[in-house]
């Protein structure tokens, strides 16, 4: 897939300019999303997105639109299963109604920055030693075992990583938060304040969650152009689909487990794809395998949609037998989203140190 410097110019300058929008419209107008406004938002980005697939279609042919289906649909599913750590992490901090978009949208900015970064190393490493595949193969379906022994589960607590715990015994925390702020004082003292932290947890399981994007979504296309815009299309609106999924995620069944059927199927995908095109000396004498069948683009994302397909209509007969409609599952979660306002400013709370 051969594309002039401007394409890429162009579609850099357009996704950049979504993104900064978002960012501006965050900060503007801080305040938390109705299900009517995320659900309008959020059907704006996957429309732009399929819109953009049908472009790759017309342009490229329908091998290379194939393939941005694939990875967009596989990173969007990816990304609302991550959107259950989000949840946790913003209720764990107890983030305000007001500031939840900013979190969340940081947190969204640095996984373009670091995925942009991945992205960048993995296309280098694929291009030059194809036993890289069979690693990636090794990482997904190690990743898909994990989900099915936790039986599609999440745990009810926010996951800490090593990240966290550093900054947390490194830094003065104040006890409440101070509007938008992410320093304050108290009595002459610095303290970050809660919301610095979010940002902080936010940002730092990001960096998990690509060890299985990104070579998922090699898994599809080894086209980096493709890489770069299923990933970003993927994450873009992902601010939206927060407010409009994340209470419902408590609720969603068997996502995880169909993630994990995704993951897996993929994770073959790329070790028969490193298999055939073996470098490695002790496998076949380094010599490719062609003996070995590759999987096609096409049957790739028959079996993605099919999963995500399934696990749509499992989860709506599963409500219908319950007496529930998806309409009232919408309207309770939205009611479950509240997060208590904290006290009006840190200067008027009570002056103690949550960590030292």
């Amino acid at each position: 897939m051969e594309l002039p410097a401007w394409a890429w110019a162009l579609t850099m300058v357009g996704l950049a300019s979504v993104v900064v929008f978002d960012l501006v419209m965050a900060v503007r107008n801080p305040h938390k999303l109705s299900t009517k406004e995320s659900a309008t938002w959020a059907g704006v980005y996957i429309g732009a997105a399929l819109a953009f697939g049908a472009l790759i279609l017309v342009t490229q042919g329908p091998a290379f639109g194939g393939q941005f289906y694939a990875g967009y649909l596989t990173e969007l599913a990816l990304s609302v299963d991550n959107l259950f750590v989000f949840l946790l992490i913003i209720q764990s901090f107890r983030v305000p109604d007001a500031l939840q978009s900013r979190v969340l949208l940081v947190g969204i900015v640095l996984s373009i920055v670091l995925r942009g970064g991945f992205i960048a190393v993995g296309s280098v490493l694929i291009e030059r030693f194809s036993w890289v595949f069979l690693i990636f193969g090794a990482i997904l379906i190690w990743t898909a075992w994990g989900q099915l022994r936790e039986k599609g589960g999440h745990d009810e607590e926010m996951p800490q990583n090593g990240f966290m715990r550093f900054a947390e015994s490194r830094l003065r925390v104040s006890p409440g938060y101070d509007g938008g702020k992410l320093t304050t004082r108290i009595d002459g003292v610095k303290f970050v304040t809660p919301l610095l932290l979010a940002m902080l947890a936010i940002g730092s399981t990001d960096i998990l969650f690509a060890l299985d994007s990104i070579p998922a979504i090699f898994g599809l296309t080894q086209e980096p152009y493709l890489v770069f815009t299923a990933t970003i299309f993927a994450l873009m609106g992902l601010r939206q689909l927060y407010f409009l999924l994340a209470a419902l995620l408590k609720s969603l069944r068997f996502l995880s487990l169909g993630l994990a059927a995704i993951l897996g199927w993929i994770g073959v995908k790329l070790v028969l794809h490193g298999l055939h095109e073996n470098q490695l000396p002790f496998i076949n004498g380094g010599e490719h395998i062609d003996a070995i069948p590759e999987i096609p683009t096409a049957l790739s994302l028959g079996v993605i949609a099919g999963v995500l397909t399934t696990v749509i209509v499992v989860n709506g007969i599963l409500l219908h037998r319950d007496g529930k409609t998806w309409k009232e599952l919408f309207a309770e979660a939205e009611r479950e989203q509240h997060v208590e306002e904290p006290e009006p400013a840190v200067a008027e709370t009570k002056k103690k140190k949550l960590y030292y």
